[in-house]
């Protein structure tokens, strides 16, 4: 069965006590017990839910995973997967990891003896020396968020499983649709289900995709024992939104190389990071790993710190919001929003200046959104 085949049927067939084509949403907290701890399957929401387990089945079969925990948040789930470690373990990470996975690891669990070590995960041989040292996971972005850096999953995979360290890969930017870490033997594929797998800026999720049985069920138990569910209507709008998810990957891959291509030769421009671009230094290893680029292009203009935030908000198309992956095309400035929580001098140290601009390109008619982009660099 084919990706776009899967996303729309696999998990959703139809009510068997109705026929409704989509199953309903299951807006219940507890559910009958015929005799103490004997039912079909689910006793209280925060442990599972219809509705949860649709989801799953669905998400799990187009990352060719066997198991999926759905959860209220990308943070959420990253909670539910940290959770699995001990107090004395270290996480690496990359350098240029996501603000709100720094904060929680630098914040949150760093309370709980959890430690974090930052490396650059595109040099292999400082990969090889910090799995030596046997932490016991590493998390790769690929692409990174914000400045699309593109790790050689498989060749870290193959360090990874030399030191025995678990593997988590964060699929967001690229969605199952254009990578598959799983296939790769990556033990745990994260998302947050908010961004393009819900795919309309009205839901915020999270899940964690494994082949492992014995992952996936201290995953629940973490979602149960920690509170770390999503509503069943939040799963719900998931569910509708992955239908679409293969045409609309394939939109926001198209439009955002036209925009790349566009901004790469304009005169206020000082780089463009696409990783579909011939310019970007890991194109050949994004091209060997990745059916698509994404749909997400950032910039940096050739305008100071005061005129770059005038620009992004004066766009007519764009809307200047945190968020990404939405139908709708979005602005972001990383340093202010998003990857604030980082300090400065971290940020700019791993290359997230102040003037770097975050767009996810929607899919909106390619015209309307080069024009705004246009009109807009001749006001500034």
């Amino acid at each position: 069965m084919k990706f776009s085949t899967k996303a729309i049927h696999k998990g959703q067939e139809a009510d068997q006590s109705t026929g409704a084509v989509i199953p309903p949403i299951y807006m219940t907290s507890t559910y009958k017990q015929e005799w103490p701890n004997q039912h079909k399957g689910y006793d209280y929401t925060r442990a599972g839910n219809p509705n949860f387990t649709n989801l799953e089945q669905t998400l799990a079969s187009l990352e060719e995973g066997k198991y999926a925990t759905v959860f209220s948040s990308g943070l959420g789930a990253t909670t539910a997967l940290i959770s699995t470690l001990d107090s004395g373990d270290t996480v690496v990470a990359g350098q240029d990891l996501y603000g709100g996975t720094f904060r929680l690891l630098n914040s949150i669990f760093k309370s709980y003896g959890i430690k974090l070590e930052l490396i650059n995960t595109l040099d292999l041989d400082e990969v090889e020396n910090a799995l030596a040292n046997k932490p016991k996971l590493i998390i790769l972005e690929s692409p990174t968020n914000p400045l699309l850096r593109i790790s050689d999953i498989p060749a870290i995979i193959k360090i990874a499983k030399k030191h025995n360290v678990m593997t988590a890969v964060d699929n967001t930017f690229a969605t199952p649709y254009f990578q598959n870490p799983l296939t790769w033997g990556v033990d745990v594929v994260l998302h947050s289900t908010t961004k393009y797998i819900g795919g309309h800026s009205d839901v915020v999720g999270g899940t964690l995709i494994t082949n492992d049985l014995e992952y996936d069920t201290k995953f629940k138990f973490n979602r149960m024992s920690i509170g770390l569910n999503p509503s069943p209507f939040d799963a719900w709008l998931l569910t509708r939104g992955v239908k679409t998810l293969a045409i609309r990957m394939e939109q926001h891959a198209k439009s955002a190389m036209e925009v790349a291509k566009y901004l790469e030769v304009h005169p206020k421009v000082k780089t463009v990071f696409y990783p579909g671009l011939e310019s970007h230094p890991q194109h050949t290893i994004a091209s060997r790993q990745m059916r698509g680029f994404g749909g997400i292009v950032s910039v940096e203009f050739d305008l100071t710190l005061e005129q770059t935030k005038k620009l992004i908000s004066s766009f007519n198309i764009f809307t200047l919001a945190e968020s990404l992956g939405g139908v709708e095309s979005l602005v972001d400035h990383p340093a202010s929003m998003t990857h604030a929580s980082i300090p400065r001098e971290e940020r700019i140290k791993n290359g997230l200046n102040d003037g770097l601009v975050r767009f996810s390109v929607g899919i909106e008619h390619i015209d309307d959104i080069i024009k705004d982009i246009e009109q807009q660099l001749k006001l500034v």
